[in-house]
């Protein structure tokens, strides 16, 4: 007996493949295809190449006189297999008897018949709603009862756009008869004073004395009022070399010149002093942005005004998953009014615009716009003749007088330039 030895070979790697090196493996859906050799193949790519999830999508086609078969490795009709497993393919060469290895995928050949659609070609209508295809299940499957609250709700839909048709019609005959730009002012207006508001002091319009139209326990509450003693006391043993310094440095004028002029009666020195803390406080804190627990350590804050300031003048966000406080620019008005209203009981009923807009860092706009939100009167001190026009103040003063004035509201608006 004879043993023939079956000749050796040996496997050879070819290393790191690229997408386009795969060999490609088909199989007919229909069956076994007997003349392979008259099938022309072609492969397509997908042309979005900087696409991680489309670069390596193919369709391969194998046209013949007869039939034309599709294939592709993306979507309904591509082989899961290749995403779970991979495939690899053996070319022997029989001269050097060394077998090739090459990384394979497979395709699924479908006949596509002229003629024929499928249910790909058809793509879904992606702009009905998730209602609408609902509404469109239950008049097909849907139970007498589904499909009787199906068309009472059309009912009422289509009598909530007659609405909706009426009041755009009625909305067209007001822009035409008062003008579109005279309606937009008006929302412009009450949008505004709307706002500004919201941020005012609580107001009594109706009072008898002008002391109680902003009243000063709604600014400071007693037990708030007790806690600025020693904040006061720092005001008032101020040298006049460090309200000198103050004033140099430009800041806190409002306070410096309280501060300068104090009553000499005890109690009314007291409360100035005290309110000048606080108002010292109140103007840091429209200067702030983000405002930390440490805000007020160094003045002596005590921790009732500073949870008042914290409550009543700023907004929380979450930022780096911490909540922070911070000072937006509807707190700023409110910061305004109050301490308009605040230098009012300092100083008479009256205030100096002029100082409080430079400590607070607003324009003198947005400040006057404050104090006429806030009904007061405002005084512009008559210019001297001569030599005293130098000497003349020039600050725009409001005072509280009663009965509180009422300003008819407007808003300046800048005219667009035309382009040419």
């Amino acid at each position: 007996m004879t043993t023939v030895m079956a000749a050796s070979c040996s496997f050879v790697c070819c290393g790191e493949e690229k997408e386009a090196d795969k060999a490609v493996i088909v199989r007919f859906s229909n069956g076994s295809v007997q003349n392979e050799d008259k099938l022309d193949f072609s492969m397509f790519k997908n042309t979005e190449e900087s696409n991680p999830r489309k670069k390596t999508r193919r369709i391969l086609v194998a046209e013949s006189d007869r039939l034309s078969y599709v294939g592709q490795n993306f979507g309904v009709g591509s082989m899961k297999c290749n995403n779970l497993c991979k495939y690899y393919v053996g070319v022997l060469n029989k001269q050097t008897m060394t077998m090739e290895v090459h990384e394979a995928q497979l395709f699924n050949m479908q006949p596509v018949i002229p003629g024929e659609t499928t249910d790909s070609a058809k793509p879904q209508d992606t702009t009905q709603t998730y209602r609408e295809k609902v509404d469109l299940l239950i008049e097909a499957f849907g139970t007498n009862k589904q499909k009787r609250a199906l068309s009472s709700r059309r009912l009422n839909q289509v009598g909530s756009e007659t609405l909706q048709q009426a009041v755009a019609k009625a909305a067209n005959t007001v822009i035409g008869e008062k003008g579109l730009e005279a309606l937009q002012q008006e929302v412009a207006d009450a949008e505004s004073q709307g706002d500004l508001a919201l941020h005012l002091p609580p107001c009594n319009a109706n009072a008898d004395k002008r002391e109680d139209v902003y009243p000063f326990d709604e600014l400071l509450s007693p037990v708030e009022f007790g806690a600025l003693e020693q904040g006061g006391a720092k005001m008032a043993a101020l040298t006049p070399e460090e309200l000198k310094k103050m004033k140099d440095d430009g800041r806190c004028l409002s306070i410096v010149k309280h501060l300068e002029n104090l009553p000499t009666e005890s109690e009314s020195r007291d409360k100035t002093a005290r309110c000048a803390f606080y108002l010292s406080l109140l103007l840091k804190l429209a200067r702030e942005r983000n405002v930390t627990r440490k805000f007020g350590q160094e003045e002596g804050c005590p921790r009732v005004i500073q949870g008042k300031l914290f409550k009543t003048f700023t907004v929380e966000t979450f930022n780096n998953g911490r909540i922070q406080n911070m000072v937006s620019s509807s707190m700023r008005v409110k910061l305004a009014a109050y301490c308009l209203a605040l230098l009012l009981h300092m100083g008479n009923m009256t205030a100096d615009l002029t100082l409080l807009h430079r400590d607070l860092g607003i324009t003198e706009a947005r400040m006057t716009e404050v104090a006429k939100s806030m009904r007061l009167t405002l005084v512009k001190p008559a210019r001297g003749k001569g030599d005293n026009i130098e000497l003349q103040d020039d600050s725009r003063l409001a005072a509280l007088v009663l009965p509180l004035i009422k300003y008819d509201h407007f808003t300046e608006r800048r005219k667009r330039k035309k382009m040419h």
